[in-house]
């Protein structure tokens, strides 16, 4: 993953960063901007991160909403059986909240998005870490809460887990241009 960043300028990474190693290890590449996901309690990084690059507003945030907008979603995913769709509105809902960027980057789905809405570039990479059969036991053996013990039980079961992917977004002063990189293989899960 890291030979993909090799002569980038800048890292930004939208959450679930998984510890400080990997904040380390992706400075000694480039200088990093990282936000905090809903898999980094306790690791201080800020929920929010607005910045201008080239004259271009960028807002990184990982995604996820309130607990009460989240866990029904969820609830809704795992009776399903993996059909119902939760992050179906996300880009929309971050779009309303950063009036002014002209570009999103968001995590939290694992799934790449690149779309442009009223003007804004919507962009999640993706992400290095994908659920399959392996992380999921792995998880489970960590004696999860109930509510994540209750989805990962549907998650062990799917056929199809997402692709490991990176992003890259080129920046110029007229125009930003996302990049989805898909990755040979993803790292462990938390």
């Amino acid at each position: 993953m890291f030979e993909v960043l090799r002569g980038v300028d800048l890292i930004l990474h939208a959450g679930d960063v998984g510890g400080k190693e990997t904040l380390e290890a992706l400075a000694a590449i480039a200088p990093v901007e990282a936000v905090r996901g809903d898999h980094d309690a306790g690791s201080g990084l800020p929920l929010i991160r607005e910045l201008t690059v080239e004259g271009r507003r960028i807002a990184i945030v990982h995604g996820n909403r309130s607990r009460w907008v989240e866990e029904p979603e969820t609830l809704l995913w795992t009776l399903s059986l993996g059909s119902y769709r939760p992050h179906a509105g996300l880009a929309r809902d971050l779009r309303r909240r950063f009036v002014d960027a002209d570009a999103i980057v968001f995590g939290h789905t694992h799934r790449p998005h690149v779309e442009t809405l009223e003007g804004t570039l919507m962009f999640n990479p993706g992400a290095v870490h994908q659920w399959n059969p392996q992380t999921t036991a792995r998880r489970l053996a960590q004696s999860p809460g109930w509510f994540e013990w209750s989805w990962l039980q549907v998650a062990r079961h799917l056929r199809h887990y997402g692709t490991p992917s990176a992003g890259i977004l080129t920046v110029s002063r007229s125009q930003i241009v996302p990049t989805v990189l898909p990755l040979e293989s993803g790292s462990s899960a938390p």
